[in-house]
């Protein structure tokens, strides 16, 4: 599949699209700065070679030219984002994976807005746009190690059923990501309030966990 990711730069964007290269996914590395995108892009085929092949520098103006679209920029940096792409983002399955964290000495809190959650916010922002939620709890530093197997289950969130299937199927094609369906983004608020928890507990233990659900017979 053709994918767009904004902010592909960041340690988050950069990790999640080379994994999705390396997959078979031809993804438009996006970034404010072309020649930041092109320097990225040669960076990581320098490490990965061939299996990130598929990665195609571009500014984000041009990241919006896919029918999935994923915002991989800073939580401050989404709402502004999303305006000046607005009309190029239109019919596209929109992704969104931010969590708008504070840190008060070992402990991560949830800053929310109006709509409740980010991810509402976009949607009420893009509303010609399919709006989902993937990759919350997934630190970026599991994405950009091609040779470290992910294991980790994501809740995958959005009010269009065929959007939510499709980035399901994305997420699913990475191995070992098990996709799960969360419902509708009123769950969102649930997901991005967790990443505070999530990153509460890594910070207080000294580990990185991530989602693992248990089925009970």
């Amino acid at each position: 599949m053709r994918i767009g990711i904004l902010g592909a730069t960041g340690p988050a964007g950069a990790g999640l699209a080379a994994r999705l290269a390396s997959v078979g996914h031809e993804v438009l590395f996006g970034s404010r700065d072309l020649a930041k995108a092109t320097a990225a892009v040669g960076e990581l085929g320098a490490k990965w070679g061939d299996r990130v092949a598929s990665l195609i520098p571009c500014d984000n103006a041009a990241a919006c030219d896919a029918p999935v679209v994923i915002l991989a920029v800073n939580a401050d940096s989404v709402i502004p984002t999303v305006k000046d792409h607005a009309e190029r983002l239109s019919n596209k399955i929109v992704v969104s994976m931010a969590n708008n964290l504070t840190r008060n000495g070992n402990e991560f809190n949830a800053v929310l807005p109006p709509h409740g959650s980010i991810a509402a916010e976009l949607q009420a922002l893009l509303w010609r746009s399919r709006v989902c939620t993937s990759f919350h709890l997934v630190p970026a530093a599991e994405f950009a190690d091609l040779d470290h197997t992910m294991e980790s289950d994501v809740v995958v969130l959005g009010d269009d059923d065929d959007a939510r299937h499709t980035l399901m199927e994305i997420t699913s094609s990475i191995p070992d990501l098990r996709a799960l369906d969360g419902g509708s983004l009123r769950n969102a608020v649930g997901m991005e309030t967790f990443a505070a928890v999530l990153l509460t507990i890594n910070v207080r233990h000294k580990m990185r966990a991530s989602l693992h659900l248990k089925t009970v017979q």
